[in-house]
């Protein structure tokens, strides 16, 4: 029974919030809240319409300090939730806020005017209409900061016959991530478009020609159908990048149980690439450290992330030099606390300047996009990296000066028997 007491005692606390806790369940969504946020919203707001505020509530809400104390310990009960809420008066004073408002806004912000906390005249302009018009106010706003972020803001009108005892709650929706996502997909696709119509245009064009002033020219027939199988390849390995990026994304929340012997896949990805290499005139060492463990991974996925970045140390590296493989026991992973066997791939050349080390993951960036063209470079062989790696557990970084060649170091969790 004093349990039963206690819940109906929080419970009673928050139910003069209950228009706004159905209007966030409404925005949220309550597949997107935990059971127990999602049953505590909707007990609040069942005591929120069957239970009227008690004139010993109205009587201390008369105190404006009072009333303020009071709203802070009743929106305790919102901190469950992960947007930030604030809720206003009708002079725009800040009476309560979540402790995720808080954090977001500062702490000092109760008892003061939401001005004071919020620089954001389009924010306190929709909080002044929701009064004047007793409707709900939707707008997108930015924070500035040390990381910006974009918010979905929704301003929900409290209406009560006492004009005094007007409210307003704001919540606050972070949606960065989202609009980042977005811009990717559409950068994406334009990318896509864009690395498809290149080898298609070349492609029309020569058939074009053959029909016309080279058709009776040998000479150029073969020059041109040359050229046109080039971008069918290229564009056969861009389907083929584009596929395999899919397959990693799809799968990269599941992490691979397999074990593999890193020396002896290794052995093979070297013995694939030793005729590209001795067509350049380089070298691919092997070195191996002591005491090397098995490392948990899928096979086939692995073999394509060496066999990407050996030839991308070969594609970038200068002519007649060596290419270093090594591999060594590592007590504990870069940022993860594992051990695991570290692979380091170094060649010698023109290096890669610091700017261009973070970008080099993203899909489609290329340093010089004219060069990874000729050489045969789709843009996506590094992206595919790094989702294996991730799927994997593991971490993968680049170490680079312009001269100096480059170093890509892949560092594996060591199997353990389950």
């Amino acid at each position: 029974m004093r349990e039963l007491r206690e819940v109906m005692h929080g419970l009673s606390r928050v139910k003069p919030f209950a228009p706004a806790l159905l209007a966030t369940l409404v925005l949220t969504g309550i597949d997107a809240m935990t059971p127990p946020a999602a049953a505590l919203i909707v007990a609040a707001l069942i005591m929120g319409y069957f239970l009227r505020p008690s004139p010993r509530v109205k009587r201390e809400s008369k105190d404006s300090k009072t009333e303020i104390h009071r709203n802070e310990a009743e929106m305790t009960i919102l901190d469950i939730l992960p947007d930030p809420v604030v809720l206003v008066d009708s002079r725009r004073t800040v009476l309560a806020a979540t402790k995720a408002a808080k954090d977001m806004i500062g702490p000092a912000m109760v008892g003061r005017d939401l001005s004071q906390s919020l620089r954001q005249p389009q924010l306190l302009s929709a909080v002044s209409q929701s009064f004047q018009s007793g409707d709900a106010q939707h707008l997108e706003t930015q924070f500035s900061g040390s990381l910006a972020r974009t918010f979905d803001v929704h301003v929900l009108a409290l209406n009560h016959e006492d004009p005094a005892r007007r409210r307003a709650m704001l919540v606050f929706h972070d949606v960065t991530e989202r609009l980042k996502l977005e811009g990717m997909q559409s950068d994406f696709v334009a990318n896509v478009s864009h690395e498809l119509r290149t080898p298609l245009s070349a492609l029309t064009g020569f058939i074009e020609t053959l029909r016309g002033p080279a058709r009776d020219d040998a000479e150029a027939r073969a020059r041109f159908l040359s050229i046109m199988e080039m971008e069918a390849w290229r564009m056969a390995r861009l389907v083929d990048d584009l596929l395999s990026l899919s397959r990693v994304e799809v799968n990269e929340h599941v992490r691979p149980q397999g074990r593999v012997n890193l020396t002896e896949l290794l052995k093979t990805v070297i013995a694939t690439l030793a005729q590209t290499a001795q067509e350049r005139g380089n070298k691919i060492v092997l070195r191996e450290g002591a005491n090397l463990p098995d490392v948990t991974g899928d096979e086939d996925q692995l073999v394509e992330v060496f066999n990407n970045l050996l030839s991308n140390a070969l594609k970038y590296g200068a002519e007649n030099t060596t290419v270093e493989v090594r591999l060594d026991a590592v007590a504990r992973i870069v940022d993860i606390a594992v051990p695991g066997v570290a692979v380091a791939i170094r060649n010698a050349g023109e290096g890669i300047a610091s700017e261009h080390i973070p970008r080099l993951t993203e899909r489609f960036y290329r340093i010089d996009k004219g060069r990874s063209r000729a050489i045969g470079g789709t843009g996506l062989g590094l992206a595919i990296v790094k989702h294996i790696v991730n799927r994997h557990r593991g971490k993968l970084t680049i170490e680079s000066a312009p001269g100096e060649g480059a170093t890509f170091t892949v560092q594996l969790p060591e199997f353990k028997t389950p």
